[in-house]
């Protein structure tokens, strides 16, 4: 598999292999990414990015409960680990892609424009992890258990955050004849907008294997298959997020070979090819050692429990909280 050009305009083909410009059937692209109100343009990629976030601390914040954690404790730690996880996941896609704002002819500046696109999930796990661990620390909560918690939250985020790809139309794959094939519209990144013709009809690129739905569906089935395992088994320790990372790197593998956009290539795969098998490998291994450890919990028995509303799990009262017994 080869890398492929972007072109200025913000859309991604090769003109060697632009498959027919029609078909009798297709999944269609939106020609806008995003809509103004006042001086300000609202990005379709950031609202979805933020519906995922919401939906993720809302499932996670009934979890955490399950664990013994208190009411409103995911929420305070989501606000450290969600703006690390956005700078570590843009953070990423620069570091791994540079030419595309620090080449001649291209602006620097761009690399801030983050409603463009280009969030790298593992700089957003790795920082967002590191914002997770100040935050639970600042609560005196378990991580472990914080992790075990959000995780399916974070594989629901990321399938809702991948149709913010399909507004900017991109994330696909090689040309198809498919019925659902992806039309591809020409952006320009300027405007957010398609390009258009003489005629004023939005220019269509092609029709393309549509891996950013593959990768969504892909993300929510998981989510589901990983929140029933936790409810019927009560995973270890650890073995939830271990779980998480190799399922969905599983997956994510398999979409990296589909894709046909703009990618570095290391040995002829793409860096995210090799980053997926590496960290299926490892969260493979890790699940296998921590699923049959005891479940987390928010407070290790040892700990004290801090008082107040909901501290116990499943509702119950802390010991702290239970009438003395003398």
């Amino acid at each position: 598999m080869r890398a492929t050009q972007r072109e200025r305009t913000g859309s991604w083909y090769d003109p060697e292999v632009s498959p027919t410009l029609s078909a009798p059937s297709y999944i269609p692209s939106p020609t806008v990414s995003g809509f103004p109100i006042g001086p300000f343009t609202i990005h379709f990629y950031a609202l979805c990015i933020i519906a995922g976030i919401v939906v993720a601390v809302w499932i996670a914040s009934r979890r955490w409960k399950e664990r013994g954690g208190l009411p409103g404790q995911v929420t305070d730690i989501s606000l450290w680990a969600v703006p690390f996880g956005i700078v570590g996941g843009r953070i990423y896609h620069v570091i791994t892609d540079p030419e595309l704002y620090f080449l001649p002819g291209r602006n620097p500046w761009n690399a801030f424009a983050i409603w463009d696109g280009g969030l790298g999930i593992w700089g957003a796990v790795a920082l967002g992890a590191l914002g997770a661990w100040i935050g639970c620390r600042r609560a005196k909560v378990s991580f472990i258990a914080f992790a075990d918690t959000v995780a399916p939250g974070v594989l629901i985020a990321q399938g809702i955050g991948r149709w913010g790809n399909w507004f900017n139309n991109e994330l696909y794959g090689d040309p198809t004849d498919l019925p659902w094939g992806l039309q591809i519209h020409q952006m320009d990144s300027a405007t957010g907008q398609a390009v258009t013709d003489l005629a004023g009809n939005p220019v269509v690129i092609g029709y393309f294997q549509p891996t950013f739905l593959y990768e969504s569906v892909w993300c929510l089935v998981t989510a589901a298959v990983i929140l029933w395992l936790d409810r019927r088994f009560r995973l270890g320790a650890g073995s939830v997020f271990a779980l998480y990372v190799a399922a969905y790197t599983a997956g994510r593998f398999a979409f990296e070979l589909m894709r046909s956009d703009y990618a570095n290539l290391i040995l002829g795969l793409r860096v995210n090819t090799w980053v997926s098998g590496l960290l299926f490998l490892a969260g493979a291994i890790a699940f296998l050692l921590t699923f049959r450890r005891k479940r987390s919990t928010a407070y290790p028995a040892s700990a004290a429990v801090p008082a107040g509303p909901g501290a116990g799990a499943e509702g119950e009262p802390t010991d702290q909280e239970k009438p003395s017994e003398d």
